[in-house]
C-alpha cells in the first residue's frame, strides 16, 4: 500500500489549540499534585461561598475595563492599531468556532498553570513574569502586548489571592480573549487603496473635435444674419 494514503491527515488548528492547552492543564495538575494540593482551584481557607459567587462577577467587571481600554488603545493611538494589524496578519482568518475554542482552552489551561499551580509555589510576581515571557511575539512590534499580558498576570494573579478561586481569573481571561479575539478577526484597520482609474470626464465637458478639413458647426447667428 502506498504510504502516502496511509498517512493520517494533519491535525487542524483547533486540534492543535485544544492539545496545547490540555497539556498545559494536565501540567498544572501534575505540578499541583506534587505539592500535595489536591484542590487547584481553590485556596484552602480564603474560598467561602460567599466569593464563589462574586468571584466571576469580579472577572466579568475586570474584562469589561481592559476590553474598553483596548478599544481606545486602537482608536486613539497609530502603534495600537499597527499591533492591531499584526495580529491579523499573525492569526489568519479565524472562524467563530475557532475564536471559541481558543478562548476557552486559553482561559482555561494558562489560569490552572500559572495561577493554580505556579503562584502558590513560586509567588505571584515571578508567574506574571513567566506568564508574560509565554507572551513574548515575533519582532520588537508586540512588546505591547507582552507588557500587557504581565499586567494582566499581576492583576489575576490578585484576583486569585482575594477571592480564593480561579473563578474569576478565568471567567476574565476567557471574556477578554473571546471578544478581543473576534475583534481583531472582523476588524480591519488597514487604509483603503486609492483607484488607479482616471476619472471620468463629465458629458458637458466633453467637446467633439471635427474631423480635419471640416469646419466646426457654427451657431445660426454665425451663418444666417437673417436669423430672428
Amino acid at each position: 500500500m502506498d504510504d502516502r494514503h496511509s498517512q493520517d491527515p494533519p491535525m487542524s488548528r483547533s486540534g492543535l489549540i485544544i492539545a496545547l492547552y490540555s497539556a498545559l492543564a494536565l501540567i498544572a495538575i501534575l505540578l499541583s499534585a506534587g505539592r500535595d494540593d489536591v484542590d487547584i482551584y481553590r485556596i484552602e481557607g480564603t474560598s467561602t461561598a460567599g466569593r464563589l459567587a462574586l468571584s466571576p462577577l469580579l472577572g466579568l467587571l475586570v474584562a469589561a475595563l481592559v476590553i474598553i481600554g483596548s478599544r481606545l488603545m486602537v482608536r486613539r493611538w497609530a502603534w495600537g492599531r499597527r499591533l492591531h494589524q499584526d495580529f491579523r496578519h499573525l492569526l489568519g482568518p479565524l472562524s467563530n468556532r475557532e475564536i471559541l475554542i481558543l478562548a476557552v482552552a486559553s482561559a482555561v489551561g494558562e489560569e490552572l498553570l500559572f495561577r493554580g499551580a505556579l503562584q502558590p509555589w513560586i509567588g505571584l510576581w515571578p508567574q506574571a513574569l513567566v506568564f508574560a515571557l509565554l507572551h513574548v511575539g515575533p519582532g520588537a512590534r508586540f512588546l505591547p502586548w507582552t507588557a500587557s499580558a504581565l499586567v494582566m498576570g499581576v492583576a489575576f494573579g490578585y484576583m486569585f489571592v482575594w477571592t480564593g478561586d480561579l473563578g474569576g481569573p478565568i471567567v476574565a481571561h476567557f471574556t477578554i480573549n473571546y471578544v478581543n479575539l473576534r475583534f481583531i478577526a472582523r476588524t480591519d484597520f488597514a487604509p483603503a487603496r486609492r483607484s488607479t482609474t482616471p476619472p471620468l470626464v463629465p458629458m458637458r465637458a466633453q467637446v467633439a473635435t471635427p474631423p480635419e478639413g471640416t469646419a466646426a458647426p457654427t451657431s445660426p447667428d454665425e451663418t444666417d444674419p437673417q436669423a430672428a
